[in-house]
């Protein structure tokens, strides 16, 4: 595997893949990166776009090329993500032309920490799709003659952002895939995308990192102490973007309102377990539903562990309540509670209002079954 890769942590099958692809100088014009988001999906994208090059170019002239790459200059490489639409915007105009001052100065913000941190996810208000105009760029940035490098990337970030018409119009370009250029979509929800798009790319799902790999991200690119990494390491599901909002959530709070929520849903106190749940919703509420939904299967499987008596629960602080819910329900079959949980979650992405998702989360952990009484 090339040495370009090894400050991206884990994902060691898809660099091998990638590198494989480079050296039998066989490049897909079209990839499709897939997998959970903040696992170096866009990182491995931006190192392979130095990769391709590298072969062709004499040392000064790569370590130049490889510059401006990981700088998003074009037209070495292009770069598109959501944007807000502007005031009186139409489609015909350039991307940025009528974004706010203070859009383009966040967007300027997010370049630069997103060149200082390859891991940084850049976000804008209102960024809720990818504009069709974004993708009619495409062609001025194909059109540019630019004889210095073998392969361009075109680098698509949250491709399942694109609507019915950018994705018709990014289809007739991998219909037609311009000579030496590469189109590189990412993406969580690859079913969200077209069929037809999906079938022109290469596919490469990336894998979740481990624990030990995500208090490694955390540390090395964030700055976070690495007790509060391993805090949040276990909840995040493989993802740096899951850690990071654990982070901003306060995650030993987050722990003990969990717990809260479970004692009340399950003891029937549902006044009590909303309120716990509403102060967990007061911004960025449906993020945020998906969080502790996260944080109550977890403690699920936790209480599944200790049913056969396994060790690394992640909730081994409050072993007492898994000890106390299991006495209470101890015939209780876990995996369909599990199931509807994860499908209230899923329904964030349809804006569910934030607080009908909690009622419903907290009547399902209610329903249960509590072992009958012994009568004397």
């Amino acid at each position: 595997m090339t040495d370009i890769f090894n400050d991206i942590i884990g994902q060691d099958r898809a660099k091998t893949i990638l590198s494989d692809f480079s050296s039998a100088s066989k490049i897909p014009h079209a990839l499709l990166f897939t997998g959970n988001e903040g696992v170096g999906k866009e990182f491995t994208a931006i190192r392979f776009a130095q990769l391709i090059n590298s072969g062709f170019l004499s040392a000064e002239k790569s370590k130049k090329v490889n510059n401006l790459i990981s700088q998003f200059s074009e037209p070495y490489i292009k770069y598109i993500i959501p944007l807000p639409r502007g005031k009186n915007e139409t489609d015909s105009d350039s991307p940025i032309d009528k974004l706010s001052k203070d859009d383009i100065e966040l967007l300027r913000k997010g370049f630069q920490k997103k060149r200082e941190n390859p891991y940084y996810n850049i976000t804008l208000p209102r960024a809720n799709a990818i504009k069709i105009n974004s993708i009619r760029d495409i062609k001025k940035f194909i059109a540019l003659d630019y004889s210095d490098l073998t392969f361009r990337c075109i680098i698509i970030s949250d491709a399942h952002l694109m609507n019915e018409p950018a994705q018709n119009a990014l289809l007739k370009n991998l219909e037609e895939p311009p000579e030496g250029v590469i189109f590189i979509l990412i993406t969580p929800f690859p079913e969200r995308l077209r069929e037809t798009i999906r079938s022109r790319c290469w596919n490469i799902n990336f894998d979740p990192l481990t624990g030990r790999q995500i208090v490694e991200v955390l540390t090395k690119y964030f700055n976070i102490s690495i007790k509060e990494a391993e805090a949040v390491a276990p909840f995040a599901g493989g993802s740096v973007t899951t850690s990071l909002k654990l982070i901003d959530m306060n995650i030993k709070n987050l722990t003990e309102q969990t717990i809260s929520i479970l004692r009340y849903s399950f003891g029937k106190k549902f006044h009590s377990a909303f309120q716990e749940f509403s102060s967990l919703l007061a911004e960025q509420s449906n993020e945020n539903i998906k969080l502790i939904v996260k944080m109550i299967i977890t403690w699920l499987n936790d209480l599944q562990k200790y049913r056969f008596d396994l060790n690394q629960l992640f909730f081994r602080k409050h072993k007492e309540t898994l000890e106390k819910f299991n006495s209470k329900f101890p015939d209780v079959e876990l995996k369909d509670l599990v199931y509807k949980l994860d499908r209230l979650s899923s329904y964030v992405k349809n804006n569910v209002n934030p607080n009908l998702l909690a009622a419903n989360i907290i009547f399902e952990l209610s329903a249960l079954p509590a072992k009958p009484a012994v009568k004397a």
